[in-house]
């Protein structure tokens, strides 16, 4: 049997077992490549606050100008959702197990809400002693977590914001931080610092308090801003100035970094028909940038 008899029946072999099925799939699926998902400028420098709901829509902050969100569709196509009560700008996005919204409004020291099925804003936590809520996370009971970076004084603050719109404050005074969230288990609470380069883990408690601070990784350059957690316990972490998004194991070792267009990612979440999308926001580009991931984001699973 000649070369090209042997690599057709080899080929044929390979279909019937639905094995090269899987390998193009496999090549289709190319995990870690970002490409644009909007157009550029579509969104402002401020452009942050990636979140999905439960039908599969993104959401970000300032659409096209500040004070507003935009949605996109899965196919990329952008539009207005609400514009925010004047005087705020958004950051931070999350959604409950409810489908209810959440809005980081770091100008008017609130946490906005747009309950599911509404377009209308409400504040449904407010804390004049904020120096701005920035990013927030949300654990299994619903509970937020907001970061409260002071960027003259590199340093910041964390708080834990109830059902029932209590804040408490969980540290104070410490680096400036900013990205913020919550294991798949519910049992650690991430916080990195930007201009430290620090990301620290605490054990979170059932009544949502923190312990038993520790480093978890430090990087020796560039920012941070925004995280993640996929199904798996790592942490996406997106890299401020260097383009990247950096992929961080639960035991603090970096496992790789996703090169993006853009070169200052401000935050990322997970989507897709099978949460393995990533949607990147990047306030250089004014735009949203896409990759694929090898295992769900953490935020999908819980929004199904």
């Amino acid at each position: 049997m000649n070369q090209s008899n042997l690599t057709a029946r080899l080929f044929s072999t390979l279909i019937a077992t639905g094995l090269m099925a899987g390998l193009v799939a496999f090549h289709a699926d190319e995990l870690f490549k970002s490409t644009a998902f909007t157009p550029t400028n579509s969104f402002t420098s401020g452009a942050e606050g990636p979140a999905v709901d439960k039908a599969g829509i993104l959401y970000a902050v300032n659409f096209a100008k500040e004070g507003t969100i935009g949605q996109v569709t899965p196919d990329g196509k952008a539009s207005l959702f609400v514009e925010l009560p004047a005087g705020s700008v958004g950051n931070g996005i999350r959604f409950n197990s409810k489908g209810d919204m959440f809005i980081a409004d770091y100008p008017k020291h609130n946490i906005l809400k747009v309950a599911k099925g509404s377009k209308q804003v409400s504040v449904f936590a407010h804390e004049a002693r904020m120096n701005q809520p920035n990013d927030i996370a949300i654990d299994k009971k619903d509970r937020l977590y907001a970061s409260d970076p002071n960027w003259k004084n590199n340093t910041g603050n964390l708080w834990r914001i109830d059902t029932d719109g209590k804040i408490t404050q969980l540290e104070a005074n410490v680096g400036t931080t900013n990205g913020v969230e919550v294991s798949p288990d519910n049992k650690t609470l991430y916080v990195n610092e930007s201009i430290q380069r620090k990301v620290w883990a605490f054990d979170l408690a059932a009544d949502g308090s923190i312990s038993k601070k520790r480093l978890l990784i430090e990087f020796p350059d560039f920012g941070m801003d925004g995280m993640r957690c996929d199904t798996k316990g790592n942490l996406y972490i997106t890299r401020h100035g260097k383009g990247t998004v950096a992929k961080v194991s639960p035991a603090g070792k970096l496992l790789q970094e996703v090169t993006l267009i853009g070169k200052k990612p401000s935050n990322i979440a997970f989507g897709g028909k099978d949460g393995r999308t990533a949607y990147v926001t990047l306030q250089d580009q004014g735009n949203i940038e896409t990759f694929r991931v090898d295992a769900p984001g953490q935020e999908w699973v819980v929004g199904q």
